[in-house]
């Protein structure tokens, strides 16, 4: 699989729960605290039109947001099982 970021907070809960998804399946990501950034969050509200919206993930040049978190969509997005 391609290099996962993770465009996140530390006190968000839909952040914690789709890195805690990723970590369980084994899945390597880079997570970025967009509160200790100003570059990633301004890259977040770019490709959300303007909306704070964590976590959003970037993966080969795509962007998409999980908010709120949904395994399901997660999945499908990165093209993975939802049950191990």
């Amino acid at each position: 699989m391609s290099h996962i970021k993770v465009y996140c907070t530390s006190w968000c809960w839909d952040c914690r729960r789709a890195t805690k998804f990723l970590k369980e399946r084994g899945i390597e990501f880079e997570a970025i605290d967009i509160d200790e950034s100003p570059d990633a969050e301004d890259l977040v509200l770019r490709v959300n039109d303007g909306r704070r919206k964590v976590p959003t993930f970037e993966l080969d040049g795509r962007y998409f947001a999980c908010s709120p978190f949904r395994s399901k969509l997660l999945a499908e997005e990165l093209k993975i099982p939802t049950k191990e």
